[in-house]
């Protein structure tokens, strides 16, 4: 499998608790983070770029993930980056992982950088090369602050009960991303959406999903 994140820890809180499951049950696991996640919310510092990644892989080892990969593309600006370049980045990493399952953005983004990397992963993922599913996760104070005219609407649920901890112990590698409750990038939200998506799918916790491609 491979999870799509724009930046930093988007993957992280999207699909945490499936990376967990499906590195749990043996299944090679990869990420790729598409920006360099800092320039334009932090400031274009070098260190704090390196630590960000550095975040990222302990939040990787902590869902036992196989390996993760970097796009380097510029943070909160994918929509200033011509479509094919952003395309490229996720068919590069389709081709050197060649997976069967990828999980992206919803198109039901307040940021725009999740819009670009949507659109990006149906092109890189169309008809004809060897993924089979392709899933669509919601991304806590993005997918939720958005208007609801080009949606989330999840149609699978994973149940994460038993790697619920796992995500929120995962999650806490980005202290820079923490925020205090109730904001929705914060661990008690994090399990509050998780009990949520749980309620409405019969298990005690889940992560919901949006299947936006399957091929049989």
């Amino acid at each position: 499998m491979l999870v799509i994140g724009a930046h930093p820890d988007d993957e992280v809180l999207g699909a945490g608790g499936a990376m967990a499951k499906h590195a749990a049950a043996g299944d090679e696991v990869h990420v790729l983070i598409v920006t360099e996640g800092t320039t334009q919310q932090y400031g274009d510092d070098e260190d704090l770029i390196e630590e960000k990644q550095t975040d990222a892989r302990t939040c990787a080892e902590t869902l036992g993930v196989s390996a993760i990969h970097f796009g380097g593309l510029p943070d909160m600006r994918l929509d200033e980056v011509a479509h094919v370049d952003v395309n490229a980045a996720i068919e590069d990493a389709c081709a050197e992982i060649g997976p069967d399952i990828v999980y992206t953005h919803s198109r039901r983004e307040v940021n725009r950088d999740h819009v670009e990397i949507h659109d990006s992963t149906l092109v890189a993922t169309r008809p004809g090369t060897d993924v089979s599913t392709v899933l669509a996760y919601e991304t806590p104070s993005s997918t939720d602050f958005a208007p609801g005219t080009d949606g989330f609407d999840p149609d699978l649920f994973v149940d994460i009960e038993e790697h619920l901890e796992t995500k929120i112990e995962a999650f806490g590698s980005y202290e820079i991303e923490k925020r205090p409750f109730p904001h929705p990038r914060s661990p008690e939200a994090l399990e509050a959406i998780a009990r949520s998506r749980g309620a409405a799918s019969g298990v005690p916790a889940a992560e919901a999903f949006d299947v936006l491609r399957a091929y049989r």
